[in-house]
């Protein structure tokens, strides 16, 4: 710890850094959100828009399905962008529903408690 300048610290202190560092570690893992993807796709970006206010509860991964290595997401997903599957299961396709949204991320966050 020498190098970190915290042997200075009063034992008190030390005690706060450490009960912090095990909150932030142990913190939860947030649900993965994928967006199957194009670019030009307008619904996307509409879809994005929609998502922007619950952007703390999930990470947004795109999925551009033009690339040559997501090839299956483009056969199946070609005509039905955007497509979102919530820690790699189906959730929706062509627009937000938020109702859906809301329910399996309310699951997700219940199991994490």
């Amino acid at each position: 710890m020498h190098w970190l300048g915290l042997r200075h610290l009063q034992p008190t202190k030390l005690r706060g850094l450490q009960l912090l560092r095990s909150r932030c570690s142990s913190s939860r893992q947030l649900p993965v959100l994928t967006l199957f993807t194009k670019d030009p796709c307008p619904l996307c970006d509409e879809a994005k828009e929609v998502l922007e206010p619950y952007k703390q509860r999930f990470v947004l991964q795109e999925v551009d399905i033009t690339r040559p290595e997501n090839s299956v997401w483009y056969d199946r997903y070609k005509y039905d962008i955007p497509v979102f599957h919530l820690n790699g299961q189906f959730l929706m396709m062509h627009r937000v529903n938020i109702a859906v949204l809301e329910k399996r991320l309310a699951r997700i966050e219940n199991k994490n408690i």
